[in-house]
């Protein structure tokens, strides 16, 4: 599953490992009986030297936008529990993400106080409503589609029409080029006025 923030789904860490030459490895592979799929993994566990495997000896942090934090942790295999992983202490590897993704976010395009505090508003008054009128909920998401539609599209077509790099889009909103390019070509064609 991985480490993630709201807000930043393109984003999501975990623990990254390096071998002893400093490489990162690729994937694990499991064959899993008959068939032609293999199962893969890249979980910081499975880099253990078992089963003919690569041993990973330090590990850091990672995220799924390509960054790769610079502090390392040495594994000592000895004290991973192989039934509970996650007793292992990982924290240095998370610090480093968090302070990545919070160096994302310090670079995106800030909301208007009061626009933040409607939203939150509306979050939260939505989460006492969800269960007891779920139909309530129901219509007040479709006139949430609504105005992401109206207004998305608008915004989109000035920032294509701007010529807006797509880099610049991109870290504004907190997110990948490809992400932010998805996102563009979707509000730029969603709704025609």
């Amino acid at each position: 599953m991985g480490w993630q923030r709201e807000g930043f789904e393109t984003h999501v860490g975990e623990v990254g490992v390096l071998l002893a030459d400093g490489s990162e490895p690729g994937p694990v592979y499991f064959d899993l009986g008959s068939g032609s799929h293999f199962h893969e993994s890249t979980d910081w566990w499975v880099y253990d030297g078992s089963l003919r495997r690569p041993t990973a000896t330090s590990m850091r942090g990672k995220c799924a936008c390509g960054w790769r934090g610079e502090g390392t942790y040495p594994i000592d295999w000895e004290q991973v529990d192989r039934r509970d992983r996650d007793a292992y202490d990982t924290a240095g590897p998370l610090k480093d993400w968090e302070a990545h993704l919070d160096d994302v976010a310090a670079r995106t395009v800030s909301l208007p106080d009061d626009v933040e505090g409607l939203l939150r508003t509306l979050r939260e008054r939505l989460d006492e409503l969800v269960d007891d009128a779920p139909l309530v909920v129901l219509k007040a998401a479709g006139k949430l589609e609504t105005l992401a539609a109206d207004y998305g599209s608008i915004a989109a077509r000035y920032i294509t029409g701007d010529a807006v790099a797509l880099p610049e889009v991109a870290e504004a909103l907190g997110t990948t080029e490809k992400a932010a390019s998805s996102r563009l070509a979707h509000y730029t064609y969603l709704n025609h006025r």
